[in-house]
């Protein structure tokens, strides 16, 4: 039983957005996701960290849910900016059992546990977006509170570990609202995708504020989930 992370999925297989179009390294991808998650068993975790599917509703991200479920072991899903599909959780639910996806789990305003880590986590915000005024400064606010809730429910004992869609530093930046909560509830690890191409040149990894800050998107990742724990 491991624990394993991997972001960017961005499925298509409902609807028509190739990702081929970008470059070599996203030609075939399916497969190479498929290729990815095949060495992991019916009793491994995965947390897929935003990005998942370019449906604009849960009806035409379906055939992209079917891939996710097929793929080995449990998946806890988080929102990423291009998760148009994204619901209410009591929806996605609802849909998810209405078809027989049983495999895949929501972390959104909750807190999930892999024996006796506590895995929290949020889309979080960028600063690409911080240049827009008070719509997302309420923005921010509200993916703090988020996160926030998630380290609340994991109680003050156990470990926890952070996953987020936007990273928290970027060369140049830091998200001071989400580097505060990864100090305060002592998150020693932080996993984040969104990033592509030549920005992925830009991201800091390592430790940085007393947390180990990784990015895990797909095409970063080679495809490949990352094990966080045996």
């Amino acid at each position: 039983m491991a624990l394993y992370t991997i972001g960017d999925l961005h499925l298509s297989l409902g609807s028509n957005k190739p990702m081929d179009i970008f470059g070599e390294r996203w030609q075939n991808y399916v497969e190479k996701i498929r290729q990815g998650f095949s060495t992991l068993t019916e009793n491994d975790t995965t947390v897929l960290c935003g990005d998942l599917s370019w449906g604009m509703s849960l009806e035409e991200s379906l055939n992209d849910f079917r891939f996710i479920h097929a793929l080995p072991g449990k998946k806890i899903i988080m929102k990423g900016n291009h998760d148009y599909w994204w619901n209410t959780v009591s929806k996605m639910r609802r849909f998810f059992a209405d078809n027989g996806l049983d495999s895949i789990e929501i972390l959104h305003n909750n807190c999930l546990f892999f024996g006796e880590i506590a895995l929290c986590g949020t889309r979080g915000w960028f600063y690409e977006l911080d240049n827009q005024g008070t719509h997302n400064e309420k923005m921010l606010a509200r993916e703090a509170g988020r996160l926030e809730t998630s380290f609340q429910m994991a109680g003050d004992s156990c470990e926890k570990i952070c996953f987020l869609h936007y990273p928290p530093l970027y060369q140049g930046y830091e998200c001071s609202q989400i580097l505060r909560l990864l100090q305060r509830y002592n998150a020693k690890e932080c996993y984040f995708g969104h990033l592509h191409g030549a920005a992925q040149k830009r991201a800091l990894e390592g430790t940085h504020f007393d947390t180990d800050f990784h990015l895990v998107a797909a095409d970063y990742v080679n495809f490949t989930p990352v094990k966080i724990r045996d």
